[in-house]
């Protein structure tokens, strides 16, 4: 059995102390992943941004805020692992300056300068064991794959799961997913719980059982 180190929800860019930019990432497909990999038998660890949902008791749990925050949690955890799947959504952007206190309100435009955020599971990838193996998950428009594919080969992924925006706060979901060769191994459409048991079926058949 394997030893699974899952990012979950969103993450916050604070502009001061008070605001920030996140996105709608509930948490609900990687409650339901840790659900589905823990009643089959693996351990799992998550790293989680905030979100309302109840994780499983016997997963362990790390919540976090930011994205660098994040990724440092799972670079920490990392070397215990036998695969990461990253679930999360963490913010692509942040603002080049978080400014201490309030912004005070003002009669003028306020204008907000961001910068890209460090990708997490790039960076995992990149700094995995041979033997680790890694899901990416991507979120897109009309769940089109050419993005997708992109970021496979740019992440150094096995996998990745390529699902619509309208996964966003439901408790449904589509996805399709590809491996390195960018071909398509699965599909899959239904409650985010029956995605997420096919999901962990299919993980262990293409990498776990493998040894990958």
């Amino acid at each position: 059995m394997a030893k699974i180190l899952l990012t979950a929800g969103p993450t916050r860019a604070y502009l001061d102390d008070v605001r920030y930019v996140t996105n709608a990432s509930s948490g609900r497909m990687a409650k339901a992943l840790a659900e589905a990999a823990l009643a089959a038998g693996h351990t799992v660890t998550i790293v989680s941004g905030p979100v309302a949902v109840n994780y499983p008791r016997n997963a362990r749990v790390l919540p976090i805020v930011t994205t660098a925050e994040m990724l440092a949690q799972a670079l920490q955890e990392l070397p215990a692992c036998d695969g990461v799947i990253a679930a999360a959504a963490p913010c692509d952007f942040e603002p080049e300056q978080r400014l201490v206190g309030k912004i005070p309100r003002q009669g003028t435009v306020l204008t907000l300068r961001l910068r890209p955020t460090i990708d997490v599971i790039a960076t995992l990838a990149r700094r995995a064991k041979p033997h680790q193996w890694m899901v990416a998950f991507a979120l897109e428009p009309g769940a089109n794959p050419l993005r997708a594919l992109e970021k496979i080969t740019v992440k150094r992924c096995d996998l990745i799961v390529v699902n619509d925006l309208g996964a966003l706060e439901s408790t449904t979901t589509s996805v399709t997913v590809y491996d390195r060769s960018h071909a398509c191994v699965g599909e899959k459409k239904g409650s985010k719980r029956s995605v997420a048991r096919w999901l962990i079926d299919l993980f262990q058949k293409q990498m776990i059982i493998k040894g990958r």
